[in-house]
């Protein structure tokens, strides 16, 4: 959430993860659909999208040159100053992660970035007139779209079955999304309205592989994109089922997209 952190701490950070990843490291920068961090650390509400818009300058300034000189109007300026320590990856890969918002979209289009999209709740065609615009700003704006990329960003669980999916991933989920709920004034979630997000044109990306996988070449179908993003912790949900999760993602689930995909392409 880069519009109430501060550019050469987040920087440092991913570049040292970087570092200890052996360069696996990437950015998604958003300008937040939380807002208790702006009081937190002192900042205006009504600067919303200026200090998005600022913060991100800086850090794109800081992935590109060593020493950096720079000024704006909420934060103190840079003069030749070194930011350390470097990146292995040059440049560090920095997305624009967006919730709905076309002029989000649109920035990320103009600077050429890539583009993370976060479904997690409505139907994905909604979004779909997003990757449009993004890829007509783009090539406004002469960017290649054809060399940037999507990634689309959802809550998702696989297990053996569908039904064991939905009563493992559903409490912990419910809780936490109630949780948050509760201080946003939102209606209560119940078992209903998850099954309804479970359904193929629903925004959960929830069930055993074969669902799952249908579910993601649903979604490449309108958006094609490049990556999808599993965030599969959501809510106190046990370690080791998180883990099976992801083993199950890894080994049934991906491999059954990309073989489809290729099958697709093939027959072009």
């Amino acid at each position: 959430m880069l519009s109430s952190d501060d550019p050469v701490r987040v920087f440092q950070d991913f570049a040292t993860l970087d570092l200890l990843s052996g360069a696996r490291a990437e950015i998604m920068a958003g300008r937040g659909s939380f807002i208790e961090s702006f009081p937190l650390f002192g900042y205006d509400l009504d600067d919303y999208d200026e200090l998005f818009a600022e913060k991100l300058d800086l850090l794109l300034n800081l992935r590109e040159s060593e020493r950096v000189s720079w000024s704006g109007k909420h934060r103190a300026p840079l003069a030749d100053a070194g930011v350390y320590p470097r990146p292995i990856q040059d440049p560090l890969p920095v997305w624009i992660a967006v919730g709905g918002t076309p002029q989000s979209v649109v920035r990320a289009a103009l600077l050429g970035l890539p583009l993370a999209i976060a479904i997690i709740g409505g139907q994905p065609e909604r979004f779909a007139p997003l990757a449009r615009l993004y890829c007509e700003a783009a090539s406004e704006a002469g960017h290649d779209p054809a060399r940037l990329s999507i990634s689309i960003n959802s809550h998702a669980y696989v297990a053996e079955t569908s039904q064991q999916a939905s009563d493992e991933y559903f409490p912990t989920y419910a809780a936490m999304m109630n949780r948050i709920g509760r201080e946003r004034g939102w209606s209560p979630m119940g078992r209903e309205q998850f099954e309804m997000g479970r359904e193929p044109r629903g925004a959960l990306v929830v069930g055993n592989p074969e669902e799952v996988a249908e579910k993601i070449l649903f979604e490449y179908e309108l958006f094609g994109h490049q990556r999808f993003m599993a965030q599969i912790s959501v809510g106190a949900i046990a370690h080791e089922k998180v883990m099976r999760a992801i083993e199950m993602f890894g080994t049934e689930v991906a491999p059954a997209v990309r073989k489809e995909l290729s099958r697709q392409s093939g027959s072009i």
